[in-house]
């Protein structure tokens, strides 16, 4: 799209930021704490209100029932005359209006519902209040951006649905449902995502992959009773003695993990991606001396960066077995038992990985045990197509507008969203944040830099303009 047409739409935001900042406030102001009973009228609430704002800017926007809190779908589509569009590439935005809770709030420096922007230790200046950055400030980076496109041109670049909803911090168990019943009428070519974060204060970043997960737990049984070691020690299975072996095994001295099959289906990053990676240096000075560290515990032939977010993990997330109680107790405990999560990256099959541990698990276990498993979730690995036109799109417009060549970046974790708009829609998910990784996300005093809410704006109406060039 022309310069002619962008330009006026960046100085508009410019002009309007402080109206902007007012708008985010007043979304703020409003307690939609989805976890909690005492607050669903607020999340109401902030449905309804962000429903009439987004209605506006020329939306048909509609506040929908679901099994818990409401969910806002707005649209905004150019229909030529028969009734068809006219071939312009149409996005599904995603966001959520719904907040963590505040506790403790004694570690607030000031009322969590009252936003404030104020100085940082290091001078920036910052936004602080419960959801200003997750998601609220997030989504309202893109409503700005759409609503700066209408006030200046008229129109919006492409086509548009808004789907907004109120308990993705309760893991969206009545949102995937809603979905599910709604999928014809929330076609699109691609999702957009605006939940992620940048590499640093001047670097943004397009998240291209999220790692799945697989979690389970694993109970080793011997006796019939907890035992007296002075009785049984030395003759007795040790349930305990047992599991850590199993569990110890995982991992040979490289750090690899030694499940047979783990690995198949895993693929390297492409040359030029790790290329950029490793510019980067992320060193263990840097991501783990803030933690009280210093050595990267994974693959020992791989990046740090690999390690956090394009290798598969596994982590021993609890362990629990015989008397932990105070004091001392001689006893051999008839059972034992931990709990172990896998993050899985492309490639890999949940299910396959999950029958691969147990059956890891079983073939090492003695004739005296008996094993059990109780399965607790899981989620494939998410990875976008490196050559796909809007991340191309979104690249080049986020690199114009911060001056600095946006990344392209793994995230260790899962956005489970991204899976179900994939399973259940069909739809890839082009993820664009402006969080920063000191933000305080639920925890107090959550923040969000005003610059990342400022550039967010302009960065959107960069990408929704690039968008439209790449058709």
């Amino acid at each position: 799209m022309s310069n002619a047409k962008l330009q006026p739409v960046l100085d508009h935001i410019d002009a309007d930021f402080d109206n902007s900042l007012d708008r985010l406030f007043t979304l703020l102001r409003i307690k939609s704490i989805s976890s909690e009973a005492a607050f669903a009228d607020d999340c109401k609430a902030a449905a309804d209100h962000l429903a009439r704002d987004i209605a506006t800017l020329g939306f048909t926007a509609e506040v929908r029932p679901t099994a818990g809190h409401p969910a806002i779908v707005a649209k905004a589509f150019v229909v030529k005359a028969n009734g068809s569009t006219d071939g312009r590439p149409h996005v599904l935005f995603y966001g959520h209006y719904d907040v963590q809770p505040v506790d403790p709030l004694n570690l607030w420096h000031r009322p969590p519902f009252e936003p404030v922007v104020t100085d940082h230790a290091d001078g920036r200046k910052i936004i602080v209040a419960r959801g200003a950055e997750d998601d609220k400030g997030q989504l309202m980076t893109f409503v700005e951006a759409c609503r700066a496109w209408k006030q200046v041109t008229g129109s919006l670049p492409v086509d548009i649905t808004m789907i907004i909803e109120g308990e993705e911090e309760i893991g969206s168990k009545n949102f995937v449902p809603f979905l599910e019943a709604n999928k014809d009428e929330l076609k699109a070519d691609f999702a957009l995502v605006c939940d992620t974060g940048m590499w640093d204060q001047n670097t943004p970043a397009i998240t291209t992959s999220l790692r799945g997960l697989v979690y389970d737990e694993v109970k080793i049984k011997a006796a019939n009773r907890d035992l007296h070691s002075g009785v049984f020690g030395g003759g007795a299975q040790n349930p305990i003695r047992v599991l850590t072996r199993i569990l110890g095994g995982l991992f040979d001295e490289n750090g690899h993990i030694t499940i047979p099959g783990f690995y198949d289906g895993v693929k390297d990053l492409p040359p030029d991606i790790l290329a950029q990676w490793k510019k980067l240096n992320l060193t263990p000075e840097r991501f783990l001396k803030p933690i009280g560290l210093s050595l990267p515990a994974g693959e020992k032939d791989r990046l740090l960066i690999e390690q956090l977010s394009s290798r598969p993990t596994c982590d021993i997330n609890g362990i629990i077995g015989g008397y932990t109680g105070e004091g001392s107790k001689t006893v051999i405990p008839a059972e034992a038992s931990a709990k172990v999560s896998f993050r899985l990256v492309e490639g890999q099959n949940p299910e396959k990985i999950r029958k691969a541990f147990r059956d890891y698990v079983t073939a090492r276990l003695p004739a005296d045990c008996k094993v059990e498993f109780i399965d607790h979730s899981s989620a494939p690995a998410i990875a976008l197509d490196w050559n796909m036109k809007p991340l191309a799109a979104a690249r080049r417009a986020l690199t114009d507008e911060w001056g600095k060549e946006a990344l392209l970046i793994g995230s260790g974790a899962s956005i489970p969203i991204v899976a179900d708009f994939k399973r259940t829609l069909g739809l890839d998910s082009v993820l664009v944040g402006f969080g920063l990784d000191d933000d305080n996300i639920h925890s107090p005093n959550e923040k969000y830099d005003l610059r990342s809410f400022h550039k967010g704006i302009r960065s959107w109406a960069r990408i929704l303009a690039a968008f439209a060039e790449a058709k």
